[in-house]
């Protein structure tokens, strides 16, 4: 068994002295599942009802264990709150559907749908909200290589999930974090060696600081032609 899915079995436990009966289902999600580099363990929770100040306070009791058993705090939500909440965070929950396991109960996600506009809106204000961090970053770095190969390498995280999202704008099929990856710039057209590179930084892999910074108009030059490809969009 791998070994995050014993964590995820003890968190049920945890979860159950808490809410009991009225634990709905548990889903394992994010990095850890996906091989897609360390971190803690992130799982979603819903329950039935309300979720209570006595209920916080219960989950309080775990929060040092689940930290040292490299769990981290799960996202605890109402089912009713939970499924009204698909238009506000399409992105966030878009990407927990793409790649999730079952834990405990029901699939959280059954029946649950995102509409492509609430998806297409939300993508296009992240990939234009990437482009003018990236600008503001480059120009705040005042030409030094150093400041700039940082900026690269922290947003690659961003910018790699941000193409994800744009698979699954897209009618995407890949499930796997860099086959999505791939899939997202493939439709809006973008360079592969970019994207190579990008998948590189993000897994803290095979690339030298230096290269990371002449790394830098490609990769400007990538995500302003993304930002052109989401804003024309149309299903």
């Amino acid at each position: 068994m791998e070994p995050w899915r014993h964590a995820a079995a003890a968190l049920v436990t945890d979860l159950r002295r808490v809410f009991g009966d009225r634990l709905r289902s548990l889903a394992a999600y994010g990095p850890s599942i996906e091989h897609a580099g360390g971190g803690p363990l992130t799982c979603l929770a819903l329950v039935s009802d309300t979720l209570t100040i006595t209920d916080l306070e219960g989950c309080a009791t775990f929060a040092r264990g689940w930290e040292r058993h490299g769990l981290a705090t799960p996202l605890i939500l109402p089912e009713a709150e939970f499924r009204r909440s698909l238009d506000a965070f399409p992105l966030e929950y878009g990407e927990i559907i793409r790649a999730h396991e079952r834990i405990f109960g029901e699939d959280p996600f059954t029946g649950a749908a995102i509409t492509r506009e609430d998806l297409r809106r939300a993508v296009e204000t992240q990939a234009k909200s990437h482009l003018v961090h990236l600008r503001e970053g480059f120009i705040e770095a005042g030409g030094d290589p150093k400041a700039v190969a940082g900026l690269v390498t922290a947003s690659a995280p961003a910018f790699a999930a941000l193409l994800r999202h744009v698979a699954h704008l897209c009618g995407g099929s890949a499930s796997g974090h860099a086959e999505a990856t791939r899939e997202g710039a493939r439709s809006a057209g973008l360079p592969d060696a970019v994207v190579t590179s990008i998948l590189a930084l993000e897994q803290r892999s095979g690339i030298p600081t230096t290269d990371a910074a002449r790394l830098f108009p490609a990769y400007l030059s990538a995500v302003e032609q993304l930002t052109r490809f989401v804003d024309a969009w149309r299903p």
